[in-house]
């Protein structure tokens, strides 16, 4: 039996996954939460995507169990073969660019919608960005009192930034909304 290459596989999933497990040993659930907490604001892979990749990694020797838990719950680690992986992956490969969002499709065509449905739906979208921006907020405030430095910390950082210009242009477009009502 042949163990699959890295281009048979997910390679952002794997990638996420080895770049996550090199940050700190992580158990399956931690892992999930670990990445919903850091890289979920990218795309989103759950219990069901992680760990038959975790399993698939393991295969490939690029994660190893480094202990076993309650209720045959197993952490893993990231071994210098993983750590090699992702180094060639950030350095040697061209990343897809391309990306879908929902969310910008329905920015997008908002303007389709009524003035006041318009309205009423950008003050759904400012609503939700402001209650993601205080997670990361609190997320931000647990990072720095546990002491942990680096890892996805200045991507938090920018992506505080750039929810500061989405909710400035929502506000915008409530404002214009309201006008054309």
């Amino acid at each position: 039996m042949s163990i699959p290459t890295c281009q048979t596989w997910d390679i952002s999933l794997r990638h996420s996954i080895l770049g996550l497990l090199a940050l700190a040993p992580s158990n399956g659930y931690e892992l999930t939460r670990r990445f919903d907490d850091s890289l979920g604001h990218a795309w989103h892979a759950g219990h069901s995507q992680i760990y038959p990749e975790l399993a698939k990694l393991e295969q490939a020797g690029m994660v190893e169990v480094v202990g076993e838990g309650a209720r045959g719950s197993r952490t893993f680690a990231v071994t210098d073969a993983g750590r090699a992986e992702v180094r060639r992956w950030m350095a040697e490969e061209e990343p897809g660019r391309g990306q879908r969002s929902e969310t910008a499709v329905r920015w997008f065509l908002a303007f389709l919608l009524e003035p006041a449905e318009r309205r009423a739906f950008f003050e759904g979208e400012l609503a939700y960005l402001e209650a993601h921006d205080a997670s990361m907020r609190a997320l931000r405030e647990e990072l720095e009192a546990s002491g942990r430095r680096g890892g996805f910390r200045p991507v938090l950082e920018m992506g505080l930034r750039v929810n500061d210009v989405m909710r400035e242009w929502l506000r915008e477009q409530i404002q214009a909304a309201s006008a054309a009502e």
